[in-house]
């Protein structure tokens, strides 16, 4: 059975672990040529074993390392259909007073930075009718104790539409997925240094329960397929009804 993604190239960064393997899985099992890029070379090397995919070593802090990356691509495979910018890192909540600003450099390196600069060079490789989608966060979207990350992602949902004005007449659709509270091995770590209760996460959604990565890939699948060949510039929330829950605490929270 041939796939929606049979033979197209899908770079993914961050491939390794998380959201960004849980994308690298589903786009596997539908016939895509999966490249995994991850600064966990050795984690790389497993996954892309197991999925009959291609590994590659990559720091996206380092414009130099994403430079030569996209060359590489280049010269094995051509083209890329698709692109997930899924590196990134979370960050424990902070007071502004006492945040380490070598914590905050990295976060904005990592996650927005680095973003950028790969989507920069890697749709140079990508023909009319590529995507792109990125990771972005639902604390672009609230008031939260995470002052690097979430204002970080806040800019990527708007450099998502910026880039979609950019590059639509090219042909190439850019969006983010704004995952909510998601079971990844980073905030399950979250949660073991106290800086995140499960309960209060699944409490404060309308499902009443926090999301898997695989449901974070289904939505990354559809954004990079023909079925959402009319959406760019958008920055979908996949949740579990986080966002629509809050404001009804001040009610009483919900029924």
């Amino acid at each position: 059975m041939i796939g929606k993604f049979d033979q197209k190239t899908v770079v993914i960064t961050g491939g390794a672990s998380g959201i960004g393997r849980a994308c690298a899985d589903a786009f596997a099992r539908q016939g895509a040529v999966v490249v995994i890029a991850d600064i966990n070379h050795e984690a790389a090397c497993e996954a892309a074993h197991e999925l009959n995919g291609h590994a590659f070593e990559l720091d996206v802090r380092d414009e130099h390392a994403v430079i030569a990356f996209a060359q590489q691509v280049e010269q094995e495979f051509k083209n890329v259909d698709v692109l997930v910018a899924s590196a990134g890192i979370v960050q424990p909540p902070h007071r502004p007073e006492e945040f380490p600003m070598a914590l905050f450099d990295d976060v904005l390196n990592i996650n927005f930075r680095g973003c950028f600069l790969t989507m920069r060079e890697m749709v140079r490789l990508m023909p009319s009718g590529s995507s792109i989608v990125s990771i972005s966060s639902i604390t672009a979207e609230r008031s939260m104790p995470l002052h690097a990350y979430a204002p970080q992602k806040a800019a990527l949902s708007n450099l998502t539409m910026g880039l979609a004005a950019e590059w639509g007449p090219k042909g190439i659709r850019v969006n983010a997925v704004q995952p909510g509270f998601t079971k990844t091995p980073a905030i399950q770590k979250q949660i073991e240094l106290g800086h995140r209760d499960p309960e209060l996460l699944e409490r404060n959604s309308t499902l009443g329960r926090m999301v898997e990565p695989e449901e974070i890939a289904s939505a990354v699948c559809f954004l990079s397929s023909s079925d959402a060949a009319a959406i760019t510039g958008v920055s979908l929330p996949v949740d579990a009804g986080f966002l629509c829950a809050g404001s009804w605490f001040a009610y009483g929270g919900l029924r």
